[in-house]
């Protein structure tokens, strides 16, 4: 969630988010409103408790002061210490009512406090640009767009000639939108994460083969809504387990409820399936495999400090280049949009590639600097000067199953054959070309 102190001393900055997201701004007031009223019932609470604790005493006092009194046989003192005694009972007994109104308020405010507070997407940073889908700005293009001297086939077309790519099997299996990767296709979506994984292990990040399930709280801290979030599967209600739809998660709540040195930057390279309903894209790419409810991803994830997090995101973008570069596709980068970057990212960079049949640029990945939005969701901390303080987050795909479709149209020859790009060919064991079989 975002940092409630900058909410207070900086609300403007808040609703300047909210505005460039097209967000409704009004939460912000209301927000503070509860905040106000929650931290004046919980003084007030305080106050009186303290004035109920000496009451109570006085209670007592009173009651011993009756008894001995009694003992003395002395009716006017007993009348009146018997007087003191129901007028301090009383009190106590006020007091007590009084508490409980005031606990409750608090309490009341506190839960509408935090249920508004996790509603807020993260404070999108300085220059990123306002607006929804279409508002991004192209920060480069590397490459031309291939031409060929022939007429290019689509991605499944390759696919299913060079034996890689069954979607009618998948879909008879499954159902819409699931495939089999076979043959060389298994081949190159393997070798396509191994020399992710083999990147990131050279840039200081730690192989994980994350869990795909996750328990709902560390979904929901890492930013997604578990209740009204429709991409999410959930498993039976009995387990209330959801599939990932990235390891980023899983990542995420690898160090939930913990104070971690983050000195240097803590770096995790997640290798999992990962599943999405891709719910409100019917009708969209639903030939091939563009748009799948599973795949296989190669995902950084970084813990570092928030002073070192604009560094550790062009990193990021960097090392995504990279491998765009080693399997020799023609690229752009786009700054995304704030109405675009989803609950917890302050900044997103897109990495798109040029798809040939489809005469334009398709994401095949993505980069997010996540601040300290998800940290305080999940309560990873660093210590600081005498205190603990949230770390920032960050996360960026290095491949995923999507990178066939570019890597297949972009490579394809005129007989229908596929060129294996130069940098996987090790992967593959020195195959250079796959062949058409079919």
């Amino acid at each position: 969630m975002i940092d409630i102190k900058l909410l207070r001393e900086n609300p403007d900055a808040v609703r300047a988010s909210q505005r460039a997201r097209g967000a409704a701004e009004s939460v912000v007031d209301q927000i503070l409103e509860l905040d106000a009223t929650r931290r004046s019932s919980l003084g007030e609470f305080e106050k009186v408790r303290a004035e109920q604790k000496q009451v109570s005493k006085s209670v007592g006092a009173a009651m011993g002061a009756l008894n001995k009194a009694k003992k003395s046989g002395d009716d006017a003192e007993v009348a009146r210490l018997q007087a003191d005694a129901d007028k301090a009972r009383e009190d106590a007994t006020a007091l007590s009512t009084r508490v409980k109104e005031l606990e409750a308020t608090a309490d009341e405010a506190g839960a509408k406090f935090d249920e508004l507070m996790r509603t807020v997407p993260n404070v999108v940073l300085d220059g990123v640009p306002a607006g929804g889908e279409d508002d991004f700005v192209t920060v480069k293009t590397v490459g031309e767009p291939v031409q060929f001297d022939f007429e290019p086939k689509d991605h499944l077309e390759i696919g299913e000639k060079v034996g890689a790519i069954d979607m009618e099997r998948g879909t008879k299996v499954s159902g819409s939108r699931f495939y089999f990767l076979k043959g060389v296709g298994a081949r190159l979506e393997l070798a396509l994460l191994q020399m992710a994984l083999d990147q990131a292990i050279a840039n200081g990040f730690t192989p994980m083969i994350t869990p795909t399930l996750v328990r709902p709280e560390t979904m929901q801290g890492t930013g997604f809504d578990v209740k009204h979030d429709a991409e999410i599967y959930r498993v039976q209600e009995e387990d209330d387990l959801y599939l990932v739809g990235t390891s980023e998660v899983a990542l995420a709540g690898y160090h939930a409820n913990e104070i971690i040195d983050v000195t240097e930057p803590v770096r995790y390279a997640g290798w999992s399936s990962c599943y999405r309903r891709e719910a409100g894209s019917y009708g969209k790419d639903t030939r091939g495999i563009i748009r799948v409810h599973q795949f296989n991803k190669v995902e950084m994830f970084t813990y570092c400090k928030v002073e070192d997090a604009e560094a550790e995101h062009a990193k990021m973008l960097a090392w995504e280049e990279e491998m765009l570069a080693k399997c020799e596709l023609s690229y752009r980068v786009i700054d995304t949009a704030a109405g675009d970057l989803g609950t917890s990212a302050a900044r997103k960079f897109d990495c798109e590639a040029w798809v040939p049949t489809q005469g334009t640029y398709r994401e095949l990945t993505s980069t997010s600097n996540c601040t300290t939005f998800q940290a305080r969701r999940l309560n990873v901390r660093e210590r600081g000067e005498g205190a603990t303080r949230a770390v920032a987050t960050l996360n960026g795909t290095l491949a995923t199953t999507r990178w066939l479709v570019a890597i297949l149209e972009t490579h394809q020859q005129a007989d229908g054959s596929v060129r294996v790009p130069e940098a996987l060919r090790k992967y593959m064991g020195g195959l250079e070309v796959l062949p058409v079989i079919a």
